[in-house]
C-alpha cells in the first residue's frame, strides 16, 4: 500500500479536492492528511483521509514515512501561507525521500513562471494523474 501525505493550510480546500480525487481514482492507497491548522485538517478528514493530524510535529514525523507528498508549493517554503508553514515543516518535506507533487499556487507572494495559469480543479486533475503514474511505476 502506498502512503500519500497530503498537506494543506488555511481552510484545507485544496487538500480536500486532492483527497476526494485521489480516493475516486485509486483504491490501494493510504492517505494521511496534515493540516497546518485544525480547519484544514477537519476539511481533509471529511474528504476521506484515512487519518489526519494537525501541526508542525505531525509534518516532521510523517514526511519521512510517506511514499508521496502532495500539496501547494508553499509547503516547502519556510514562513509561506501567511506564516503557517514553519521552517521545520519546510525542511522535513524537502528532506523527505518521498516523491513530491506540488500544486503551483501563485499566491502568498510566490510566483511560478512558465506554468500555465489554470484553475485549481485542473491542477488537481493533473496532480492525481501524476500520482497514479508514480504509484504504477
Amino acid at each position: 500500500m502506498v502512503n500519500i501525505l497530503v498537506i494543506d493550510a488555511q481552510g484545507g480546500g485544496l487538500g480536500k479536492q486532492l483527497i476526494t480525487s485521489i480516493k475516486e481514482e485509486m483504491q490501494d492507497v493510504h492517505i494521511i492528511a496534515v493540516g497546518t491548522n485544525s480547519v484544514a485538517t477537519t476539511a481533509m478528514l471529511k474528504a476521506g483521509a484515512d487519518v489526519a493530524a494537525t501541526g508542525e510535529n505531525c509534518v516532521v514525523v510523517n514526511a519521512p514515512k510517506a511514499d508521496i507528498i502532495i500539496g501547494p508549493i508553499g509547503i516547502v517554503i519556510a514562513n509561506a501561507m501567511y506564516g503557517e508553514v514553519t521552517p521545520a515543516m519546510a525542511c522535513a518535506i524537502a528532506s523527505s525521500p518521498a516523491k513530491k507533487v506540488f500544486i503551483p499556487y501563485n499566491q502568498y507572494e510566490i510566483f511560478i513562471v512558465g506554468v500555465e495559469e489554470t484553475s485549481i480543479k485542473n491542477f488537481v486533475v493533473e496532480a492525481v494523474k501524476k500520482i497514479k503514474d508514480l504509484v504504477q511505476h
